[in-house]
């Protein structure tokens, strides 16, 4: 097992690693921007290296400041949490390189999965179903028209090396293909530095349904079942749910066994999330998430597994130690994140938090860096806060998060906590009569 680990993250992920490290008994780094240096992450930690001014790139983006921190401080491993450089597969090469343990998958599969086209092209060939598609990247206007025309309208063009709804746009009739193919490639130039894309048919009326896998270096493999993550505005997760109001027992252990069954013959390894769309009781892959998701705690809840301390085992070169069968899942479990946002315009508002009381209670968790006095900076992603709720059954879970989110009080700016009362108590959300449209049409109807 690992003595000392640096993590080279922010906020409440890095407090959630530095939890799961201590329980195991290992000493953390925190790494910091200036910007940072009065955070909970860094107070809580048993050594701290400030790695630059405000800026990501400055600093949680400075792979030479963070490997150099993890030199000085005697570090063993790294782990990256998710954004910034969790996907990066240079800094995981480099980690390897310099005699440290990156915590997370091989720089191959990184490398693999973050180019969408390269991962739909190894699903494909592991028997993963696919949304109907371009064959690899369109190289040209002419390719495009082509191809949807084949495939059908409405497409979505889309960013090879893409995240976030970024470099994503869609074209219902021929008419707009062009001015979709061109600002797609435009926007994944700007953002990712690689203007490369692809064609899917687009979907009307889909879930967002992934899968939360584990692996080992040993060749296990097993699933912890599905999350629902279709609330999404403007392609960014609002509220997940653990397992799906959509698809069965049956469907989920079918889609488990075909997911697992594909990632073993990959050789992969640690924590991966494998995205599908879900329509008309079919499953097609988009993408893979090599990396801890934002949304992992309503997995632990459903599941009761701590699945950073997996990560951190199975990456020390421990077994996973149980079998698809060993694993159960009791109840049910809603996330909801919490951001420092305005919640009806969504302008981010950053400031210092004056009051701050988080709910509580059985089966209520937080994950959250916020304190009283704390200065939310302008710097970074607005999540300040993960409310998670896990009950018996959907009902009570709707229920028992409807109570938390009254208790919950964040005072000195503005959060999405009014938003999120506002979809609790919605009737089709009650229903889980929601589709990955039905959130946007919820915020623009008021």
């Amino acid at each position: 097992m690992f003595q000392k680990i640096l993590i080279a993250n922010r906020g409440e992920i890095a407090l959630r690693i530095q939890r799961a490290c201590r329980e195991l008994g290992i000493s953390t780094v925190a790494v910091h921007s200036t910007a940072d240096a009065e955070a909970m992450h860094v107070r809580l930690s048993d050594e701290s290296v400030c790695i630059g001014p405000p800026p990501a790139k400055d600093s949680y983006l400075n792979i030479p400041a963070i490997l150099s921190a993890a030199s000085i401080t005697g570090a063993d491993a790294i782990h990256p949490g998710y954004g910034f450089l969790s996907e990066n597969a240079s800094f995981a090469d480099m980690v390897d390189a310099h005699g440290l343990t990156f915590i997370g998958p091989s720089a191959e599969h990184i490398g693999m999965m973050g180019d969408k086209i390269a991962a739909k092209t190894a699903m494909a060939a592991v028997g993963v179903p696919l949304v109907p598609g371009s064959d690899g990247e369109l190289p040209d206007l002419e390719t495009a028209r082509e191809t949807a025309a084949r495939i059908g309208y409405p497409v979505l063009i889309k960013a090879a090396a893409g995240g976030g709804g970024r470099g994503m746009k869609v074209a219902r009739d021929p008419s707009e293909i062009e001015d979709a193919f061109r600002l797609a490639r435009t926007e994944s130039r700007t953002a990712f530095g690689n203007d490369a894309v692809y064609m899917e048919k687009y979907l009307d009326k889909p879930r967002h349904i992934e899968l939360q896998i584990m692996a080992d270096n040993h060749g296990n493999v097993v699933h912890f079942g599905e999350r629902d993550c279709s609330l999404q505005r403007r392609h960014q997760k609002v509220l997940e749910e653990a397992g799906s109001p959509a698809i069965s027992a049956v469907q989920r252990d079918a889609l488990g066994e075909t997911a697992t069954a594909a990632l073993r013959k990959l050789g992969y390894r640690n924590a991966g999330t494998l995205e599908f769309l879900y329509q008309d009781g079919q499953f097609a892959f988009i993408e893979m998430n090599t990396r801890l998701q934002v949304e992992h705690p309503v997995t632990e809840m459903l599941c009761d597994v701590d699945l950073v301390r997996e990560q951190i085992r199975v990456a020390s070169g421990a077994r996973l130690g149980y079998e698809q069968r060993d694993v159960t899942f009791t109840g049910h479990a809603i996330e909801c994140r919490i951001t420092a946002e305005d919640p009806v315009t969504f302008v981010p508002t950053p400031g210092r938090v004056t009051a701050y009381h988080a709910p509580g209670g059985l089966g209520v968790r937080i994950d959250s860096a916020l304190y009283a006095g704390y200065f939310v900076p302008p710097f970074y992603d607005s999540l300040i806060a993960k409310l998670i709720v896990h009950a018996p059954t959907r009902e009570a879970a709707i229920n028992r998060l409807r109570r938390a989110l009254d208790e919950f009080a964040v005072v000195g700016i503005k959060t999405t906590i009014a938003l999120h009362q506002r979809i609790v108590n919605d009737p089709e959300f009650q229903a889980g009569d929601y589709t990955i449209h039905w959130l946007e049409k919820f915020v623009a109807r008021g």
